[in-house]
């Protein structure tokens, strides 16, 4: 499998749970994929649709995502197609000329070409291989984004018998996922979930206040970056993008509102790099398979975490660093329950309202992020600070509260519990508002009477007192602050009280998280050239040539032929032909002009750096029983074959677990010395970076499992 994956994918590795699922589905085991966007979840049938013979039908709603994964297949040397609305008579007869002559592997279809009956008669004959079900959830009226077309894939199983069927989705609660099982048929099938965790997200919600120029300084430093803001409505969308095009940024509104041509001209810009900023509605995103999307930012909260997780789940795909803003107001809210009031379904008007309140309860939180996100999909996370939210790093340290607290209190008594945070600020700051001098309240003994510290931090400790539970916020339309039982017990008390000390926002600052490689800035821009110029000429769009993370490569390694060129994630056989020659032109004259020295591929800095990032992690239950049986001192086909899995599988166990820090001991399974010194000195001429070198080297000799594990070895002196 790695030969396939190195050769049209350009990768080494496969990443976690990947190589399994794809296993599971070579044995024609109905399988489902719950794994977070991002994490590689089509890999896991494209790679069987190259092992098995005829025909893999994808089955997806996202017109965009199929001509864009089309694309990037036929780049990598794939025969990829799709079916759907876009085309025309002319080319559907053509495609399906040519997948009658079988030279079609993957063949992308829209959930209701399967309603008809001459399309379904066409399919049968064809007898396909495997059928996968992308973006699945759309088949459960529980889930957030339910599809009715999607009800017709129930008779897949009849009209395909014996044929198996894979269902993939970044986003189903466990309610949803059983009810795609059932809605699908499945005959005992294996289920796979992915942890939901990004790492590569940051999360942070800004007070919606002064929220345009928060959004500048936000967007300052990202002018080359591709950005997605959502908005509530077409107007908001269209105000929007207008004021941004005024401050010299290159944004286009996107809404259901304007007519097809424009929408799909919008969106085309965007993903080939003309516009760096989409001002959308939700009607954007589903489809869009843009990797380097650097930020996310919702401009009015969502309305479930299940929607916004799948949206913001749009940033950082290719793994690099990305942040995911969200602007909050509880005047948003009205915006929602408007169209919560006017639904006729009372239980659907609850369910609304309950996923609602989930979200703002998310913007709320004054704890880390991360782990409320995981803890909502039932995932349990371990670290104490997860190192990627604003909660988690604005750092821990404790202050004395106890007399602005009194003084919070006290406004809110005086003034008879009828007002939110954004008026008790304003009193206490001295605000001198119209609302304010109506009601007398310039004359309260706390009016103006809090100077050190501003409304941002009043604010942030008004939610650390609700936190705390001195403080409650009344439910409906209008948040009105009142205190608790233990708040008026406090503020009658000589309690003292400690919080965190809270910060001023900071909007012009990048991504803590340091990139792994510090990688040449002016050679990666010239690269960036190079590709919009290819993509433009190919019209693709630019990541379908290469993506960040393989340019980001290049301009840190320095790779000056097409041994090395072959190293860099991404780069495959096909496209080190089509595309080798002009990157390879662009990067040896940079290094000749600036006299660089290419850099040692067996040095992985973003390994390490991801090692020493994550230290000695927890264990996932599939790792742990693996490695149960190498304390047992078990060979490795022993292992595999009490688990029913590849021996390739055990490497990779091996390979992760000692990773994750564990001392487990594997002397028993270092390959004979003239075998491993023989592997070793391959290592030794081709480093250590990727193993399809290695294995040329040997004139294939060894397989890639007794190369990894020798790799191990190396890696780890210890052993």
């Amino acid at each position: 499998m790695e030969t396939i994956l190195k050769k049209y994918f350009g990768f080494d590795e496969f990443r976690p749970l990947q190589r399994e699922i794809i296993e599971n589905v070579l044995n024609k085991r109905d399988t489902f994929v719950l794994m977070p966007t991002g994490g590689g979840k089509s890999l896991c049938y494209q790679l069987p649709a190259l092992k098995f013979p005829g025909i893999t039908l994808v089955i997806s709603p996202l017109i965009a995502l199929m001509k864009d994964q089309v694309d990037f297949l036929k780049a990598s040397g794939v025969a990829a197609e799709f079916l759907n609305s876009s085309l025309s008579g002319d080319e559907i007869q053509r495609i399906q000329k040519e997948i009658k002559e079988g030279k079609v592997k993957i063949l992308y279809i829209a959930p209701e070409r399967m309603a008809s009956n001459g399309f379904e008669n066409f399919l049968q004959n064809l007898k396909p291989s495997l059928i996968a079900v992308d973006e699945a959830h759309c088949i459960s009226e529980w889930g957030h984004d339910f599809r009715p077309d999607y009800r017709n894939l129930r008779r897949l199983k009849d009209i395909f018998p014996g044929v198996p069927i894979m269902a993939l989705t970044a986003t189903a609660t466990e309610k949803v996922r059983q009810d795609i099982l059932n809605q699908l048929n499945f005959e005992n099938p294996n289920i796979f979930i992915s942890s939901f965790n990004r790492d590569n997200l940051f999360f942070r919600v800004i007070e919606k206040k002064n929220s345009f120029e928060k959004l500048l300084k936000l967007l300052e430093n990202r002018r080359k970056e591709s950005v997605i803001i959502y908005c509530f409505s077409r107007k908001d969308t269209e105000n929007l993008a207008l004021n941004l095009r005024s401050e010299g940024f290159s944004a286009l509104a996107y809404h259901a509102g304007l007519d097809s041509a424009k929408r799909k001209k919008t969106q085309e810009d965007f993903i080939q790099d003309k516009i760096n900023i989409i001002v959308a509605t939700i009607a954007f995103g589903m489809g869009i398979d843009k990797p380097d999307v650097r930020m996310v930012v919702h401009y009015t909260f969502p309305k479930s975490l299940e929607g916004y997780y799948q949206e913001v789940g749009r940033a950082g795909r290719d793994g690099l660093p990305a942040e995911c803003v969200m602007f909050y107001t509880f005047a948003d809210a009205r915006k929602h329950r408007y169209f919560i009031n006017v639904m006729d379904d009372e239980n659907l008007k609850r369910q609304t309202e309950r996923k609602l309140q989930e979200v703002m309860d998310y913007a709320d939180l004054n704890s880390c992020r991360r782990r409320h996100i995981l803890s909502y999909f039932g995932e349990k996370y371990e670290k104490e600070n997860c190192g990627g939210c604003d909660h988690c790093l604005s750092g821990k340290e404790m202050f004395d509260a106890t007399v602005v607290a009194q003084k919070i209190l006290s406004a809110i008594i005086r003034c008879g519990f009828r007002f939110g945070a954004g008026y008790i600020v304003d009193i206490l700051k001295g605000k001198n508002s119209k609302q304010i001098r109506e009601r007398g309240h310039s004359k309260l003994s706390v009016y103006g009477i809090v100077n050190d510290f501003s409304e941002g931090q009043l604010f942030e400790i008004i939610k650390s007192l609700i936190g705390v539970q001195l403080i409650e916020k009344e439910s409906g339309d209008y948040p009105i602050l009142r205190l608790t039982g233990k708040g008026k017990k406090f503020l009658h008390s000589k309690e003292k009280l400690s919080l965190s000390k809270p910060k001023e926002e900071v909007f012009d600052d990048r991504l803590k998280i340091k990139d792994a490689l510090e990688y040449d800035g002016r050679l990666f821009e010239k690269l960036r050239e190079v590709r919009k110029k290819l993509a433009g000429e190919l019209n693709v769009p630019p990541f379908v040539v290469f993506s960040d993370v393989s340019l980001r490569e290049m301009a840190y390694y320095f790779p000056i032929n097409e041994n090395n060129f072959l190293k860099i994630a991404g780069v495959g056989e096909q496209k080190l032909k089509n595309f080798g020659k002009i990157f390879l032109d662009e990067i040896n004259k940079y290094a000749r002009e600036n006299n660089i020295e290419p850099k040692d591929f067996s040095i992985s800095p973003r390994k390490e750096s991801v090692k020493k990032k994550s230290g000695v992690k927890s264990i996932s239950g599939t790792y742990r029983i693996t490695q149960e049986f190498l304390e047992e001192k078990m060979p490795v086909a022993a292992i595999a074959k009490k688990r029913a899995v590849t021996e390739g599988t055990i490497v990779a166990h091996i390979e992760k677990i000692i990773s994750f820090g564990k001392n487990v001991g594997i002397e028993h399974l270092k390959p004979k010395p003239e075998v491993f010194n023989e592997i070793k000195k391959a290592f030794d001429n081709c480093g250590q970076g990727a193993l399809s070198p290695v294995y040329k080297y040997l004139n294939e000799k060894y397989s890639y499992d007794i190369i990894r594990l020798v790799r191990i070895f190396l890696k780890n002196k210890g052993y």
